[in-house]
């Protein structure tokens, strides 16, 4: 195992060390807020000769997409990043791109969405982007942010998955603070990566291919749609052996799920990206108490890891959920869908909901001693509140006066 030294790096220095790592062919760029360090970081060290693969500032996330792709296609290895309205910006793309079959890449950088204007994070963003084809990881810390686009090369890549992946980390709380983060040296990530071999590729010169035809019928469209389950499918195996791979080279394990102090755990908290730091806190105040809780970090979201949240949930006395997101008019996006894994388990424990954290907000250790009470009520009496946005009565009365007022400005 050989290393450099550790080194102070912003979440976002932290991904483009890990595109630097990976001698990436092409970065196809555009800024967004907080996106933009990345971007500024690669095009500093292709300007001084530091990288060798080829930057290029494109006019919109439509078009740095279009030509991520399509650089892709021809087999080369790319990387680029985006943030919130950029990355809806270029929505129509990420599809088009995960039904070419290329492992690109794309770091997004969550931030809330419009309307109103915010700069701090929640995951309305990627998780808009679910189900695009686009595999997801999404990181908690700045190694793992750097450690994750090195691992989704790898598992982009191989020819049992070809899709490509996004790497997801929040803005401002991850992408611009500074945290302890371990350089692997160069010569152990090519190693780690291989030769690249990309068979897939539809420009080779004495092979021509064409892609994205027309097709009429519905039977060869969902052959195709089909083949990228099938290789979503294969992704969690592909997973588990990069790794175990990664760990040997570099000592550091990651799973599609993370677990903090589960082992003997009556009570669970779930929760995702960065935020799950304020979940650990809490975690370690009450096992300061004497009460078993535990913390289960949803880190791979697509493929959805259903096999692993059952095993790591089972025989609990309650589960709550923590949505970082808003579906409106729904509720929390992942509780549904642990939900669904859990659905057919006779045993299922009482699945808690909340939403939190939107735009960045604070979790405050008054709420999440709410959601122990709502979980102790549920394990004792089998009784599951309804779900709940998490604000304190403070901001309760100004949400009210809020609604007044603009029911009196709709009276005019």
């Amino acid at each position: 195992m050989s290393e450099a030294a550790t080194t102070m790096l912003t979440g976002n220095a932290a991904a483009a060390w890990g595109a630097r790592l990976a001698d990436v062919d092409y970065v196809p760029a555009f800024p967004i807020t907080p996106q933009t360090e990345i971007i500024e970081t690669l095009a500093r060290w292709s300007a001084a000769g530091e990288m060798a693969g080829r930057f290029v500032s494109m006019d919109s996330e439509h078009s740095m997409l279009t030509a991520a792709g399509a650089a892709a296609a021809t087999g080369a290895r790319v990387f680029t990043a985006t943030s919130s309205q950029g990355l809806l910006y270029g929505f129509e793309l990420l599809y088009t791109v995960a039904g070419w079959r290329v492992p690109l890449v794309l770091v997004n950088v969550s931030r809330g969405l419009a309307s109103p204007i915010t700069l701090e994070p929640d995951h309305n963003d990627v998780l808009a982007a679910r189900d695009c084809g686009f595999l997801q990881i999404h990181a908690e810390t700045c190694q793992e942010v750097l450690d994750s686009v090195l691992m989704a090369y790898k598992i982009a890549e191989d020819p049992r998955v070809l899709l490509p992946v996004i790497v997801n980390l929040d803005g401002f709380s991850l992408s611009f603070t500074r945290e302890p983060v371990t350089l692997p040296e160069p010569s152990s990530v090519s190693g780690y990566l291989g030769t690249y071999n990309p068979r897939h590729a539809f420009i080779r010169g004495k092979r021509p291919m064409a892609q994205g035809v027309s097709v009429l019928g519905g039977s060869v469209y969902s052959y195709f749609r089909y083949q990228m389950q099938l290789a979503a499918e294969n992704a969690p195996k592909v997973h588990e052996e990069a790794a175990a791979e990664f760990e040997r080279l570099f000592g550091r394990r990651y799973g599609l799920v993370d677990d903090y102090r589960l082992d003997d755990a009556e009570l669970v908290l779930v929760m995702s990206n960065s935020f799950a730091t304020k979940g650990r806190a809490a975690v370690n105040r009450w096992r300061a108490r004497g009460l078993r809780v535990g913390l289960l970090r949803l880190r791979v979201l697509r493929p959805f890891p259903r096999d692993a949240i059952r095993l790591a949930l089972a025989g609990r006395k309650a589960v709550a959920v923590i949505d970082q997101n808003l579906s409106v008019g729904f509720g929390g996006i992942t509780v549904g869908e642990i939900a669904h894994a859990l659905y057919d388990d006779p045993h299922r424990p009482p699945l808690l909901s909340y939403v939190g954290g939107l735009g960045g907000k604070e979790i405050s250790e008054g709420e999440f001693e709410q959601i122990l009470d709502d979980l102790q009520f549920a394990a004792s009496t089998g009784v599951t509140p309804p779900p709940r946005l998490l604000y304190t009565e403070a901001e309760a009365g100004q949400m009210r006066t809020l609604l007044t007022i603009a029911g009196k400005e709709i009276d005019r």
